[in-house]
This record gives structure tokens, sequence and C-alpha cells, in this order.
């Protein structure tokens, strides 16, 4: 019996300067096909293949989609189209890898659910991060009891501040700090909150800065694990340099990465005990390329898959919460 695995056959939505990084190298680095990309603009589409290689350009995403040739769907589209295309991809019997956030707010999570659930199709929301070693080291290091009891859990990811034009400070397309940058934190503090205290964490108090009233450039978020544990969780746009850290403080010491949300860039996992100080150092390999062979594992193995449509449910649920606390609008949904 051959068990040869066969390369996936991937589309990618929207000629994004993302898709390289995230979905281009990680391909090519596994040995899966980029067979198709479409832009509503052909020429931008035909040019972004004859860069990278991609067999098809079409001038439309919905093209992309009904191509018998393509397995899977990459949704890179500005936050707004995720879950309009990523409802439009499953009904279509793709597997669909979404940028995160890959929905505007819980209910079109819980329409994505739903569709997933009708097309038995693998879904996936793309917090990378989430299947580096770096991420499951320290996960195992909480586990373990080697730093004791957690008492906080503090991650951030801060970066400069985009360009006025840019998407991700629009409001009508699903923007702001919290759904491009504070996601990483808050994502990765539910899934230690899921860890220790067998449940999702509550939002206690925010603190926001958003001078139009609505698009937030900065959003800090107070967590409650159900266990009690406290948690801050920062999206900021206003930093003056990229940052992503996560620190856990335990009865005993400390574990911190200094780099979570891109850990291929830095991949130390360092803990301290009493002031005894060790340096893990791990795979430099791309989040993203943990993120595909996982993605790939699921639809060829079976394998379960962390980053689902139900728990990007749970996400976009506490996303609501954040902006709610925050007095700030729930990001709307956009039609297609």
């Amino acid at each position: 019996m051959d068990n040869a695995r066969k390369p996936l056959r991937i589309g990618i939505l929207g000629a994004a300067g993302i898709a390289p990084r995230a979905i281009i190298f990680p391909a090519n680095a596994t040995n899966h096909q980029i067979a198709a990309v479409g832009a509503r603009d052909k020429s931008r589409a035909a040019e972004f293949a004859k860069q990278y290689q991609i067999e098809k350009a079409y001038g439309s995403y919905q093209e992309v989609i009904d191509d018998p040739d393509i397995d899977v769907i990459y949704n890179a589209l500005h936050n707004g189209a995720h879950a309009p295309w990523n409802i439009k991809a499953l009904a279509a019997g793709k597997h669909v890898l979404s940028e995160k956030p890959s929905v505007s707010n819980a209910a079109e999570a819980k329409e994505v659910l739903a569709a997933v659930n009708k097309s038995g199709k693998v879904f996936m929301e793309g917090f990378h991060y989430y299947y580096h070693p770096v991420f499951q080291r320290l996960l195992a290091i909480i586990k373990s009891g080697e730093i004791g009891e957690v008492i906080k859990v503090e991650s951030a990811l801060l970066t400069p501040m985009p360009d006025k034009s840019d998407l991700r400070l629009q409001i009508e397309l699903a923007g702001g700090s919290l759904m491009d940058v504070g996601c990483y934190a808050l994502h990765s503090q539910r899934m230690i909150s899921q860890l220790i205290a067998d449940g999702e964490p509550s939002i206690v108090k925010t603190e926001s800065n958003a001078p139009d009233g609505a698009i937030d450039t900065k959003l800090y978020m107070q967590l409650k694990y159900p266990n009690g544990v406290a948690g801050l969780a920062k999206g900021d746009m206003e930093s003056p340099a990229f940052d992503g850290p996560i620190t856990v403080t335990g009865s005993k010491g400390t574990v911190h990465l200094p780099n979570f949300v891109v850990a291929g860039w830095d991949p130390r996992v360092i803990v301290d005990i009493n002031g005894s100080k060790r340096v893990e150092h791990l795979p430099s390999l791309s989040t993203y390329t943990y993120q595909l062979m996982a993605f790939a594992d699921a639809i060829d193995l079976d394998k379960p898959l962390k980053t689902d449509a139900k728990d990007a449910l749970a996400q976009a649920t506490l996303i609501d919460a954040a902006y709610l606390a925050s007095n700030l609008p729930l990001r709307p949904s956009f039609k297609i």
C-alpha cells in the first residue's frame, strides 16, 4: 500500500504582502503546491503569479474557489472579507486556512462554524505561533510544575503605527489594534488558561486608545482565568518597534519567550527558577511552516487542530467582550 502523501494544491485569495511569508515559502519548504492566486485586478494576480512561479492567475476570488484542481483556500484578504469568503470556500468543498482573525465578530464565527460542520472540511484560523516548538515548550514547562503554581501571565504584540490609509485602520474592514495584533496576545492567554484552569479567561477591564471613537490603536486587556490567575494581554500599534514577548510567572520562577509570535526570529525559551537562569534554544523554522504542517496533518491524517472553527468562535467572543468593555463598537460584518 502506498502511504505517500499527496502535496496540497493551494489557491490564494488576494495577492497580499503577507502571502509569501505565510504560505508560499512554507509550501515550498514542505513540498506543497501554490496552484493559483486570485485578485480583483487580474494583471496584479498575473504579476504576483509570475514573481512566485504560481501556475494560474485569476481576476476574481470566486474563480480560485471554483477551480476543481484546488484542494485548499488560503484567505489573505482584509479582516472584513475573511468570514464571507471562508464560507464561500467551504460551501465549494475546499479546506480553508484563513488569516487571523478569521471573522469580524462572534456572530460571523457562528456562521463559519455552521459552514464547517456542514462541509466536513478542515478549517484553520491562522494563529501560527501556537504550532511552533517554542510555544509548545512554554506549555510543557508550565505543565511540568517547574515554575510552580502560575500566578500571572503577561503577553503582548506591539508594532509601529501603520500608514493612515492602511486597511488595518479602517473600521468598515474590521480593523483595529486588537484585531491585528492584540488578538495574538489574547489567544496565547486563552491557550494557557485552558491548560491551567480548564476554561476560558474573562475580561476584567480594558485600557484603550481610539482617537476616532472606533478604531483602537492600543487596547490592553486585564484578564481573569477561571482559577483566579491574572492575565494582561496588550495589543499596541503605537510602539517604536516590533515586540512580541510573553512571560509566565509562577510561585517558583518564570518562563519567558522574547518573541512568541514570530518565534523563528528568536527561538529562545528563558527559564528563571529562584535566580538560577537557563536558556533553551529551539529550532528556528518559521511559525508558518509548522502551521502548514499541522494543517496538512489535519487534512491527510485526521489529526485534531487547536485553532479550528470552534476555537475561532471562543476567540471572537472574547474579542467582542473586550470591545464592549472598552465602549467601542464591535467590528461590523462586511458584505461582499
